[in-house]
């Protein structure tokens, strides 16, 4: 890693993230030093956001237009050794973030790259220009973004070994290494259970860094507002409430799967909607009562002991009961403006 981005690493403050100081700070940490990162943690929690801000912020670079965006300086592929006149471009920071969405479906080829069968008859399957790159490829000189890494088969975690220890990846039908130097941020959810198990060999290529929803209410009605549509108005007290009632469910010792701040961007959006098909100025409790069962029943489930004694629908309804009774709202909207 040269010297200008671990500067630019230093000076990144994320600003598309609140909160979570210490898990940006570790982040900056493993990047100055040049350590591939899995970010752990539920869904809706910013990992993404958080990957995408690392991208926004790191500098244009200058490359060859070649497919494997080799530097100028250090030509790598066979395209630009052949030829010292090759097109530079521009690349600003936001078009270095490269993503690859972690599925059973996803094959090596897809990381490596694979024969051409038109350029491979044009050319012949021996010449290079047959070959089409993948996504490791692509991202040289960039962020290779893996979510959901923890989907990632074990041919798979075997097809990136090379290219996360070397920097570099060997085409077997050419017998040919190319460049594949890029910064690897890898996102995994701890609870889902769709997922391959990933060996050890694989995870001891990386630092992992565990992110937690926001801290504290403040934290998460500011993430609301800024990432959530506002279609009318939504009084600052109903928001608070409804951040309580989220972040309350997360707490629910019977719950093993809870609520992400997407539920409170959703019950905020969703009960805007709702005031304003009542032809409303803004939106009463009401409104929000009224969307949360669209909005959360699927997105918690109950721990095994309790799953087949009730639906996620009755543990909604009463907690909800519970709610109401604890911050004494009626069941009459004017009570609440």
């Amino acid at each position: 890693m040269n010297n200008q981005l671990i500067d630019v690493l230093l000076k990144i403050d994320f600003e598309d993230i609140l909160g979570q100081d210490f898990v940006k700070e570790q982040l900056k940490s493993a990047l100055v030093a040049g350590r591939n990162v899995i970010l752990v943690g539920a869904p809706g929690i910013g990992k993404t956001t958080l990957a995408k801000n690392v991208a926004k912020l790191l500098p244009d670079i200058i490359v060859n237009d070649c497919p494997y965006h080799c530097s100028p300086d250090q030509p790598l592929c066979p395209q630009c050794r052949s030829n010292n006149s090759i097109k530079k471009i521009k690349i600003r920071g936001e078009q270095r973030f490269i993503r690859i969405q972690g599925s059973p479906d996803l094959t090596a080829e897809d990381l490596i790259g694979d024969i051409d069968p038109v350029n491979a008859l044009k050319f012949g399957p021996q010449d290079m220009r047959s070959f089409t790159p993948g996504k490791i490829f692509k991202a040289n000189n960039k962020i290779l973004f893996f979510d959901e890494v923890n989907r990632c088969s074990e041919k798979l975690q075997n097809a990136l070994l090379q290219a996360l220890e070397e920097k570099k990846a060997t085409i077997a039908s050419y017998d040919i290494d190319l460049p594949a130097d890029f910064i690897f941020i890898g996102t995994m959810n701890p609870g889902d259970i769709s997922t391959e198990p990933l060996s050890d060999v694989f995870m001891d290529r990386f630092d992992l860094i565990y992110m937690k929803y926001p801290d504290n209410l403040e934290t998460e009605k500011k993430i609301v507002r800024q990432k959530g549509k506002t279609i009318t108005k939504f009084p600052e007290i109903l928001l608070s409430m409804t951040i309580k009632f989220v972040q309350e469910l997360r707490q629910n010792p019977d719950l093993e799967k809870v609520p992400s701040v997407r539920a409170s961007i959703g019950l905020y959006e969703r009960a805007q909607s709702n005031a304003l098909l009542r032809d409303k100025q803004k939106v009463s409790f009401k409104d929000i009562e009224d969307a949360v069962f669209s909005v959360l029943t699927h997105r918690i489930k109950a721990k095994p002991s309790l799953k087949y004694l009730k639906k996620p629908e009755e543990l909604i309804k009463e907690e909800l009961k519970r709610f109401k009774t604890e911050n004494n709202i009626s069941d009459k909207e004017s009570d609440l403006p």
